[in-house]
């Protein structure tokens, strides 16, 4: 009688296992469903607003084009030709901007194609420092570069990697109006490669350092909020990420940390 009840009580012990199991695993596959669901929705809605972004560029163009045209029209030294100029070159501004954030947000929002290459990061560095430094100079900002001793190589698709570089090191010469230090460089870390951006600006405040790389966060006026995002979303498309370091009050340091080898 005992074996009996036994084996009774370890068949229900079986089946309550099973159908734990078989529960566990159901609710696994709905999950996994409703995750592709979703994952197919926001395909979808990508495509539709890069579609809309594209469609609203078009008249865009053409009103900052008849909007040049109709100031070549007016009379110059009438008051009230003065009176629309400035209301046009208004208009004109917004219109400018609005392109930016359209051409920001197709970047950001649209598929990137990596075309990887050998490029030594010292170079690239090199490059965006000649490239920058008359903007530097005229901030009074001490642009330079701390080369590696030898060449730092990664298979990386230079053209991308160069407008993430940019992103950051734009965004700090923004921030430092009032002058200071930009410094860039690259070394090997393990098996990465890292790109440094340190300047000596206000710093970025504990609070808002979780959230500077997310889509549209921004507190720096006219910013669009979308090239810290880029950058990020650059790096790890290359296998990558990127690292901040900052204190309020004494500036801010930006690594892009890249994989020197890119996975296939």
């Amino acid at each position: 009688m005992s074996a009996f009840l036994g084996f009774i009580l370890g068949l229900a012990a079986g089946l309550v296992a099973a159908w734990a199991a078989t529960r566990y695993l159901y609710q696994r596959l709905l999950a996994a469903r409703e995750q592709a669901r979703k994952a197919e929705r926001l395909a979808e809605l990508g495509t539709l607003t890069g579609g809309l972004a594209h469609e609203i560029k078009n008249p865009l163009s053409t009103i900052q084009l008849n909007l040049g045209l109709v100031a070549e029209d007016l009379s110059p030294g009438q008051p009230a030709s003065q009176r629309v100029v400035n209301r046009l070159a208004t208009v004109t501004r917004e219109a400018a901007r609005l392109r930016t954030i359209l051409d920001d947000f197709l970047r950001y929002a649209g598929q990137i194609h990596i075309e990887p290459q050998p490029t030594d990061l010292n170079d690239l560095l090199g490059d965006l420092v000649d490239f920058l430094s008359p903007q530097a100079q005229l901030a009074k900002i001490q642009l330079r570069q701390e080369p590696a001793p030898a060449p730092v190589i990664a298979e990386i698709d230079p053209r991308l990697i160069k407008q993430a570089v940019l992103n950051l090191m734009l965004n700090a010469l923004q921030l430092m109006p009032g002058g200071g230090e930009l410094i860039v460089g690259a070394h090997l870390e393990n098996d990465n490669a890292v790109l440094s951006i340190t300047d000596t600006g206000p710093g970025i405040p504990a609070e808002d350092q979780k959230h500077v790389f997310e889509a549209y966060f921004s507190k720096r006026k006219g910013g669009t909020g979308l090239g810290l995002a880029l950058t990020r979303r650059i790096a790890r498309e290359h296998g990558g990420d990127v690292r901040l370091v900052s204190e309020p009050g004494k500036g801010s340091s930006f690594s892009i940390v890249l994989p020197v080898r890119r996975k296939v």
